[in-house]
């Protein structure tokens, strides 16, 4: 605590900006229930190098000497054109066989904000947030108007077969299979995995940043709309405290305003980094009956990503220069 509260001072002495303060970021690409016996040898390192792909993307532009905004617009962006994961091309499909997106982002410097919700054929919903969050007055366009922004605003636009891969018609169908031999709805809820991706970055100003996108759940209807795109729930950033993107069972995260939890923890009682994210996601989330995690970073360079499922897509690239890749548990 001493070390933070000399950090935090020098910080104000020199006008709430460090400069050459240490970078890092970190990434994820989903939580849930990810075992070694699931998992082909192939399968695990095209993940694998898609997470570093992405993470040395953004640390790549923090050591240039670029924005934090930057940095994780990038990494998210390169996870969103990735097949592996649940957002932009290869993101989960709906009741109706399509894929509607969510995203946001959020400047902690200055705590701009902006996101989209249920969006279709936008190739980068993350752009797409960005571009809500500086070229409009709202935090928030949903579903056609949020299209027509994307537009007006000159963003690529894929057609749905772009975005639609193989395994994901296999998930839905199975799902609807299931569905049809209950004799009742199933969703993405009654599955183990919770695929979303995100990133959170500090950069050489010691402003931190948080972007998160996804397809949502599997099999989801009547424009279901998760915690990914909202402020506070999937995603939050602020100088004072962290930058936090969450993957779970959003339904949870919505209700206990996890990002925000954990960035408050911090403000309010004082805790570390690692103690208000590990509070949040093995205790606060874990009573309630939620599963996933979120990757967090705090204007020292800090990187926490803790999960209560069996495994997380995680990547990370500390203040030391260390790379980190993970998928298990005992990765680490």
């Amino acid at each position: 605590m001493m070390q933070r509260a000399l950090f935090v001072s020098a910080l104000l002495l020199s006008g709430g900006v460090m400069a050459d303060a240490p970078i890092a970021i970190a990434i994820h690409g989903g939580a849930g229930t990810i075992e070694r016996g699931q998992m082909t040898e192939e399968r695990e390192q095209t993940i694998r190098d898609a997470l570093e792909r992405a993470v040395r993307e953004g640390h790549g532009i923090l050591v240039a000497g670029g924005s934090s905004m930057d940095a994780v617009s990038a990494a998210v962006q390169v996870l969103e054109d990735a097949p592996q994961f649940n957002a932009g091309r290869g993101a989960v499909l709906t009741n109706e066989g399509t894929v509607e997106m969510d995203a946001s982002i959020m400047d902690g410097s200055n705590l701009d904000a902006g996101a989209v919700a249920g969006v279709r054929g936008i190739r980068s919903p993350i752009l797409a947030a960005r571009k809500v969050m500086h070229e409009s007055p709202h935090v928030m366009l949903v579903r056609d108007g949020a299209e027509e922004f994307a537009r007006e605003h000159g963003l690529e636009f894929k057609d749905d077969d772009w975005f639609i891969t193989d395994f994901r018609r296999q998930q839905l169908e199975d799902i609807q299979a299931r569905e049809s031999d209950q004799g009742q709805a199933s969703t993405q809820l009654s599955e183990d995995w919770f695929s979303t991706v995100g990133a959170v970055a500090v950069d050489s100003n010691g402003d931190l940043a948080a972007a998160t996108s996804t397809g949502g759940m599997s099999n989801k209807r009547w424009g279901r709309v998760g915690d990914s795109p909202i402020i506070g729930a999937g995603t939050y950033a602020n100088n004072r405290s962290c930058a936090v993107s969450a993957t779970g069972h959003g339904e949870y995260f919505i209700r206990h305003v996890v990002a925000y939890d954990i960035c408050a923890r911090m403000s309010h009682a004082g805790l570390s980094l690692a103690e208000s994210a590990d509070t949040v996601i093995n205790q606060v989330l874990v009573e309630a009956g939620g599963d996933g995690g979120v990757i967090a970073v705090d204007a020292e360079g800090n990187v926490a990503m803790p999960f209560n499922t069996a495994g997380m897509y995680r990547a990370a690239i500390r203040t030391d220069g260390s790379v980190e890749v993970s998928i298990y548990r005992d990765d680490d």
